[in-house]
């Protein structure tokens, strides 16, 4: 499984109408929801907004919105591509401003399928799509003097931690994540350098 790690976006013209396809990521439902609110206020001059979104470690929360295009031919097709791409954490949304030629119902559903498979070739090509990488959250408080020591250990390159916060008070409490299958190891590195004071 793969996660959306940049914004991607990709624009056609059929007949007319045109349709601006975005691949954004994001990591929760809520979230997308806020960004597809988002992209209806920026985009308030276009006809349809529609989106397809994916999120979840095992890819098990979707949704899509045919926005007001017949039902089946714009959200259901875009969320197919999503899928077949593998990948979780995105929100595809494909805007269409009307251009005064309809497109029937096969050819919506060619447009917006099209749509979502031009955006995700680019996203490809620009290696937006990442490893899902397993993270486990940690918490521990250690003293003053350990706390040189222990960032030696986490910026020596042997683990990999996202979102560090330091917090300052009579102990030093640091909080973050770090890869799952690093955290028994860093662990273990903690409690032999404070002769086991630190607990993760």
């Amino acid at each position: 499984m793969e996660v959306l790690t940049k914004y991607i976006s990709y624009e056609e013209t059929i007949k007319g109408s045109r349709f601006l396809s975005e691949l954004i990521p994001c990591s929760s439902q809520v979230e997308a929801r806020e960004l597809i609110k988002a992209q209806k206020a920026k985009y308030a001059d276009s006809t349809h907004v529609v989106h397809a979104f994916i999120v979840g470690n095992g890819a098990e929360v979707k949704g899509m919105s045919d926005d007001g295009e017949p039902s089946g031919t714009a959200g259901r097709p875009t969320l197919d591509v999503l899928q077949g791409r593998g990948c979780t954490n995105a929100l595809l949304t494909i805007t269409r401003w009307f251009g005064g030629t309809l497109l029937g119902t096969g050819g919506l559903v060619k447009a917006y399928g099209g749509g979502a498979k031009g955006v995700i070739a680019k996203a490809d090509e620009e290696s937006a799509f990442q490893p899902l990488v397993a993270k486990t959250s940690f918490t521990f408080q250690t003293d003053y003097s350990l706390l040189k020591p222990i960032k030696n250990i986490m910026e020596s390159g042997s683990f990999h931690f996202w979102n560090v916060k330091e917090d300052f008070g009579t102990e030093v409490t640091l909080t973050g994540e770090i890869q799952s299958d690093e955290y028994e190891a860093f662990a273990s590195k903690l409690k032999d350098l404070s002769n086991g004071k630190i607990k993760l």
